[in-house]
């Protein structure tokens, strides 16, 4: 399979895990707790398998950045967290370095 799908099994393993975490209240709820567990064991497996033919820097770049992105947009429609301007404005220049990485960058594998 290539790097980049391996990436992105990753990015989506993160994703969830992260979101049960918040739902797992403390690793006190054994659903949400297991999913969070699973959730990170699929998202570094995934990561190892990417890290073979991806760079470490721009897949670690490219996983954290979509990541944050993500649990940030989950948060606020699913957690009502309160997102201001900068918030906005910092999720943008994220996204803006990820794809300048993922078009422009000559470092890519």
């Amino acid at each position: 399979m290539n790097g980049y799908a391996w990436l992105s099994i990753a990015i989506a393993g993160e994703i969830v895990a992260t979101s049960m975490l918040k739902a797992s209240e403390g690793f006190t709820r054994p659903l949400p707790s297991a999913v969070t567990v699973a959730g990170y064991v699929l998202a570094f497996w995934s990561l190892s398998h990417a890290m073979r033919t991806v760079p470490v820097g721009i897949g670690y770049a490219i996983w954290s950045g979509v990541g944050i992105v993500a649990i940030t947009a989950i948060a606020w429609v699913f957690f009502r967290q309160k997102l201001d301007a900068p918030a906005f404005v910092g999720m943008g220049l994220i996204l803006a370095g990820v794809l300048v990485i993922n078009l422009f960058s000559k470092s890519q594998a």
